[in-house]
């Protein structure tokens, strides 16, 4: 989002990118940069510009054909010493990888940034980029500490744009991030200290159970997930077995076929959250046993439904792709496509353009921070 914002005024080929080769072009006549190298850079962006225009409402992010166009041209204009456009096209990357939820490949790219050789717009976009990446990994502290030298670049470049990007993202973690299970609403700091505090948490906003420096990931096991939840929120009773059956399996007449499903996926539960809780029949049905007779926690998004992460990509203001958005998903293009039609009919999303040119928009969300609700491969040191 904050990318989007301000690169149209941080850079020139934003709008067009054959008027940023021949911006390119003449810089490089300036610096004495050889025509062959500088063409070769050419063909490197072009692939990369135009899909990204097609597929990602340039500047939001790169398209999955352009990493390594982008990467040779990154090397191209190192070589030659316009660190400028070398710092902007990291920071694209960075961007990128921060959408997928890639946080790990995300650091390593800020970190091989310069902070020192900025410029103060420059300055302001990269740790606005930190502190999303600590807002993500569930870092609170090291985000404010980003924002107020984010805050303080982006004084410096008087750029008007990076002041409101700041602004939004400093109230952004001041919004709750997540519900707890019978309880209220909770920032993001309260989910940090309720995930380092030791309880066995199942967080429903990534999809995992947690318990210290733990985790066990569910958000690819969706059967699995209902389970486990049901069962988190039966806590410290027990589950019975058609609600267990009704939450799995969708079905509220169950036979003696989903009961023998049920029994081989309660089998496979107790197998993956071995080591921090324990599946135990009982008259009724199952229930869950924290190790050592630990409490649970159950962590809720702070918008109910299946489709919280989609709203939550779109709700950034930009428009997608179908493609664009099955990628930062991790899911079919398929999946998607059924998802933003059932959203469409709830009007909660609307689309503009036919065929290929359709894109995706949804209105912001307010009162609460989605930054739970994105994807994110787990954990992040």
């Amino acid at each position: 989002m904050w990318l989007y914002a301000t690169t149209r005024r941080l850079w020139p080929c934003a709008a067009s990118p054959w008027r940023g080769w021949a911006i390119f072009r003449r810089h490089a006549n300036c610096c004495g940069v050889p025509r062959a190298a500088s063409v070769r850079t050419k063909n490197w962006l072009a692939p990369a510009a135009s899909s990204q225009k097609r597929k990602w409402q340039w500047p939001c992010a790169i398209s999955p054909a352009a990493p390594r166009a982008l990467a040779a041209a990154l090397a191209v204009l190192e070589a030659h010493g316009d660190y400028g456009n070398a710092l902007q096209a990291r920071l694209i990357a960075a961007r990128k990888l921060l959408l997928l939820g890639r946080l790990e490949a995300a650091a390593a790219e800020l970190s091989r940034l310069d902070i020192r050789a900025l410029t103060p717009a420059l300055a302001a976009v990269a740790q606005l980029a930190a502190a999303e990446l600590a807002m993500r990994s569930l870092r609170p502290a090291p985000a404010r500490a980003a924002l107020a030298q984010a805050q303080a670049a982006a004084a410096r470049s008087g750029v008007p744009e990076l002041l409101a990007e700041v602004m939004e993202a400093n109230a952004a973690l001041q919004r709750p991030a997540a519900r707890l299970h019978g309880g209220g609403a909770m920032s993001l700091d309260e989910v940090a200290a309720l995930l380092a505090s030791g309880k066995l948490v199942l967080d429903a906003c990534r999809r995992g159970l947690a318990s210290g420096t733990a985790w066990r990931p569910l958000a690819r096991r969706p059967v699995l997930f209902s389970l486990v939840r049901t069962l988190a929120e039966a806590w410290p009773g027990d589950a019975g077995r058609d609600l267990l059956i009704e939450r799995a399996f969708n079905t509220r007449r169950p036979d003696d076929t989903h009961r023998a499903r049920l029994r081989v996926e309660i089998g496979r539960l107790r197998t993956l959250v071995k080591g921090l809780a324990g599946i135990e029949a009982t008259p009724l049905g199952f229930a869950i046993r924290p190790v050592d007779g630990g409490a649970l926690a159950v962590l809720e998004p702070p918008i109910d439904g299946e489709q919280a992460s989609l709203l939550a990509l779109l709700s950034d203001g930009a428009a997608w792709s179908t493609s664009a958005l099955a990628l930062a998903l991790d899911a079919s293009q398929r999946t998607v496509q059924r998802a933003l039609a059932e959203l469409e009919a709830d009007g909660q999303v609307r689309s503009i353009g036919n065929a290929r040119t359709r894109r995706w928009l949804s209105p912001p969300l307010a009162g609460f921070t989605t930054i739970l609700l994105l994807p994110a491969a787990l954990p992040l040191e």
